[in-house]
This record gives C-alpha cells, structure tokens and sequence, in this order.
C-alpha cells in the first residue's frame, strides 16, 4: 500500500473545496489549511471574531470542528485512510486539528454518501412541510455521528414550552442589543450577494422568527405557546457535550456537521441555532429544565423543507497557507 508523500493539486482542490463548504457562524470561515507531508492540519483564524454573539469564540470553534468534518472526508473520498488528532501542538493552541494520512483504504457506502451532502448542505431558515420527520428516521440521523464526548438527543414534546421560553428570552435580549445588532448588520446583506462570499445572505422580504436564529431588530416575537405550537411541527436536536472547553466545541462542531450531512442524505432539511445559548440565563435555564446531564452547544431544526433553498455565497476555495506561512494575527 502507497503513502502519500505530497498532496497533489487534484487533491488539495477536493479538500479545500470541501472544507470551504462547512457551515460556520455568520458566514465567516474561521480556519485557514496548511498542508504538509502526509498531513492536514486546520487552523483556527483568531483575527476573524464577532465578539457581541460569539465572545468567547464557542461557535467559531464549532465552525472549526465542522470544517474538520469535511476535511477527513474528503481524504476518505481520496481513497486514504486517516487519522485525526485535536490540537496537537501544546505551543501552537491555533492548530486546532491535525489529520494524518495513511494507507490506501476505500471509503465506505455512508462517507461517501456524507462526502457527496457536503455540496447540497445549506441552512434552511424558512418553515418545513407540516409532515414530521419519523422517529426512527430521526433516531438513525441522530447516531450518524460517533464523535466521542458528544451527545445528540431529540427535544421531546413535552419540553418545547421551555424551549420556546428560551428562544423567545435570548432573541428579545439580542434584539434590544444595540451593539450586537450593530454587529450582525454587518454580517448580514438583504437580497442575492454574488461578491467575496462574506457573511450572510437574507432573502429579500425575509424575516425569520426566533427559532430560525437570526434576529435583528424587525424580527417579530410570538407569543411563547403560539412558538412551542410552531416548534411542534418540526424536530429540533440538540447536541450536548460532557464538557465545555475548547476540545468539546471543536467536537460539537464534527458530530454537529456529520447529523447534518446525514439528515441532507435522507432529503432532510436542516438549520443550526447557536445564538439563543449565548445568552448565559437561558442556557443555564434550558440545562435545568430539560434536566440536561451535558452542556448545550448548539440546537439542530430538522425537517422537510417547504421551499428551495439557495446555496450561501462562499469564498473562493483558497485559505490554503504554504508549509512556512503563518496566519495573519
């Protein structure tokens, strides 16, 4: 069996195509590649920050663990076999991931089934069909990730009025937030942006309620019974971690991008709420009154899509650093 000494070009469009279709929080792409002998590693890119939703860079990690996601599969799709390690370098804390490569080994029915999603993922914002998503279909997208320390569950019915109490809480604190609405606008372009493929994109004329995780200032606030009724026509999971430091959020980002690589596979569709658990209070309430034994990460809407929805703008696939570059600081 051959090793790879050298990545070829071939091989480094893959990946970095891949990698750069990861979603992350507002659009920002917060890694950068370096490739070296028979390895990957992914960096975490600190001069990109959003320090009203995200200041303590819980999400741009979990954007990383994403990114990792689709970095190892697309070496699987490649036909290596790999091995991962997260932070790797005790004096380089900005290496987040390393991926090695070893040996020539096919890749199974279900990566490449995930490998080929990557390219159709993208968040949907908007209502699903009245048509749940089946338990045992849920269940089996669910387990899709094997991520250790990382706990997927189902919001259960009964807890949606504690959900929808902790949605409508975070998004009227963010919404009367000057400065973070100040920080999301300029994240944020109205209509269709076909420039560097920075940030979000709202469809022209739309304006998503909380569950959707975008809330500026327009943003209309039901009332709490009229979003629990509202929540009970999809399915929401929500991936918990044993811990809450770094390693956990770049963990929540791999088992988070490999559910939802599962649920595009099955013709599901999906979007990430991270905003609401930025609020330290509702957090906190949503642990004790789900009676959460882990810390929540991130809340996952599954369900089937109502409407077609556009693919984000990304940039150019490009963040590749030469083996002795370093990343802007």
């Amino acid at each position: 069996m051959g090793r790879v000494d050298e990545w070829t070009e071939g091989e480094l469009a893959v990946i970095t195509a891949a990698v750069s279709r990861a979603p992350s929080v507002h659009n920002t792409q917060p890694w950068l590649l370096r490739p070296a002998c028979r390895s990957m590693a992914l960096l975490e890119r600190a001069d990109i920050a959003l320090p009203r939703h995200d200041p303590l860079g819980r999400d741009r990690l979990i954007s990383c663990g994403a990114a990792l996601t689709n970095l190892r599969l697309a070496v699987r799709q490649l036909g290596w076999a790999e091995q991962w390690a997260q932070f790797p370098d005790p004096a380089r804390p900005d290496v987040v991931a390393a991926v090695a490569v070893l040996d020539r080994a096919e890749p199974t029915i279900a990566e490449l089934a995930a490998y080929r999603s990557i390219r159709a993922r993208r968040s949907h914002r908007g209502p699903f069909t009245p048509d749940r998503v089946p338990a045992d279909l849920l269940s089996v997208v669910a387990h899709a990730s094997d991520v250790p320390g990382v706990y997927i569950r189902t919001v259960r019915e009964p807890e949606l009025p504690e959900l929808a109490r902790v949605l409508v809480h975070s998004a009227a604190v963010h919404r009367h937030d000057r400065a973070y609405q100040r920080e999301l606008a300029a994240w944020t372009t109205p209509g269709t942006r076909t420039g560097s493929g920075d940030g979000l994109v709202r469809a022209a004329g739309h304006r998503s309620l909380p569950w959707a995780g975008l809330v500026d200032r327009h943003t209309p606030l039901p009332d709490r019974e009229v979003l629990a009724c509202r929540l009970a026509t999809e399915s929401q999971l929500l991936i918990t971690t044993l811990g809450d430091g770094h390693g956990d959020h770049l963990r929540a980002g791999m088992a988070l991008e490999r559910v939802w690589l599962a649920a595009v596979a099955e013709g599901l569709a999906c979007s990430v709420l991270t905003q609401p658990l930025h609020v330290t209070e509702s957090r906190a309430g949503l642990i004790e009154r789900l009676e959460l034994a882990c810390y929540p990460q991130a809340l996952l809407r599954v369900g089937h899509p109502a409407e077609i929805v556009p693919a984000s703008p990304r940039r150019p696939p490009g963040t590749v650093l030469r083996p002795d570059e370093e990343p802007a600081r």
